[in-house]
């Protein structure tokens, strides 16, 4: 009788460099955030390290869910994928109904001792499901592929719609964007996956006209320091936070644009605070820890036991790396602006333990193992 081959989950198999990344960019992100954060914790709840110890809490939480998730078999997330999508979009629904509203968004669940914004844990599901309908598609039969691609566009545009009314244009740009990666990684023939992307881009494009705020973020986008006083401002004051810090930085601590400038500049706009207090090299060192989770991320991706855990390691890690880039672009004035958190670096319990679990997840399956069942004769 043929030996067959079965899974094993061992936590000595686990990538040393992507957990050891992971502790960095957690640390590094905890420092920047007491620094970012002194000044307006200060003005605001007359605690320099208000949101420093808020985020240490969330820190601690999300490293034992990690571990906790990292556990579980990826096998049974994908046996309960649907179930768990279908939880996500019912609390998007009760966004809607139920939700607080902060800054003209109704984005939050108030759970009378934290709020929580679903939209994190929707993202995740999104991906979840996605790679659970894509690991069937037929690279060779493009046809039998078809009613999968439908199936997955579904799944986003459910999400996207509830979203949307919300509104969080933001989040729908990094699930389509994401689920767009997953897709190439699925073997989607470029010719069909042309067409989805030239459907994306025009959808996107209508919904960023039709909103008022949005054709003015584009607008100020095009030219920050023409109204450097009213839609510029944040970005017109990053810039200078970034272009103040160097090479080498004013110095930790130092930054003179998280002084009420820059508007929660632990949040959205932490890497200027970072360019500007520890310059190049500090931006440096951001960057190079991504790409280390990066390509880690996609060596477990290649080396994943079968195709479903290969399309969820890719779409996990597309989208932590699309936030990275569209966070930076946005400090930067390379993209126009839109509230995209940095990973790991901005302030934030909801972001912070659904990044984790997601971390979690890709752990699971560098854990996993191929062995074979001797069977007994």
């Amino acid at each position: 009788m043929k030996p067959k081959l079965k899974l094993r989950f061992n936590w000595r198999n686990i990538d040393p460099i992507f957990l050891m990344t992971l502790l960095a960019l957690t640390a590094y992100g905890l420092v920047m955030v007491f620094s970012a954060s002194a000044p307006s914790a200060f003005y605001i709840h007359k605690d320099s390290m208000f949101f420093f110890k808020n985020q240490s809490i969330w820190a601690i939480v999300g490293l034992v869910v990690m571990f906790v998730v990292s556990g579980i078999d990826y096998r049974i997330i994908k046996k309960f994928a649907p179930f768990i999508y279908a939880f996500s979009m019912l609390m998007l629904l009760a966004v809607l109904l139920f939700g607080t509203t902060i800054n003209g968004a109704k984005r939050w669940l108030d759970l009378g001792f934290s709020t929580i914004q679903p939209s994190e844990f929707a993202k995740i599901t999104v991906v979840m499901m996605s790679a659970w309908v894509l690991s069937k598609v037929n690279k060779i039969d493009v046809k039998e592929s078809i009613p999968h691609l439908i199936i997955t566009a579904a799944i986003v545009g459910i999400a996207g719609i509830l979203l949307l009314l919300q509104p969080h244009f933001s989040a729908v740009l990094i699930m389509v964007l994401t689920v767009g990666i997953m897709m190439l990684a699925a073997g989607i023939p470029m010719r069909i996956f042309s067409v989805l992307a030239a459907l994306a881009v025009a959808a996107g494009t209508v919904f960023a006209i039709i909103e008022p705020y949005r054709m003015q973020r584009l607008v100020s986008f095009i030219d920050p320091f023409k109204d450097k006083m009213g839609d510029g401002w944040q970005v017109v004051q990053s810039l200078y936070a970034i272009g103040s810090g160097g090479f080498s930085g004013l110095g930790l601590g130092r930054s003179r644009q998280k002084f009420l400038y820059i508007p929660e500049p632990q949040n959205d706009f932490i890497f200027s605070i970072i360019c500007e207090e520890l310059g190049f090299l500090g931006a440096l060192a951001v960057l190079l820890l991504f790409g280390i989770l990066l390509y880690r991320a996609v060596r477990i991706a290649l080396k994943a036991p079968d195709r479903y855990s290969m399309i969820l390691t890719f779409g996990l890690i597309s989208l932590t790396i699309v936030q990275v880039l569209l966070n930076i672009g946005v400090a930067t004035s390379s993209v126009p602006p839109t509230g995209i958190p940095l990973p790991f670096f901005s302030a934030g319990g909801t972001s912070f333990v659904f990044q984790m679990i997601s971390m979690g997840m890709i752990l699971n399956i560098s854990g996993q193992q191929k062995v074979e069942d001797v069977p007994h004769i």
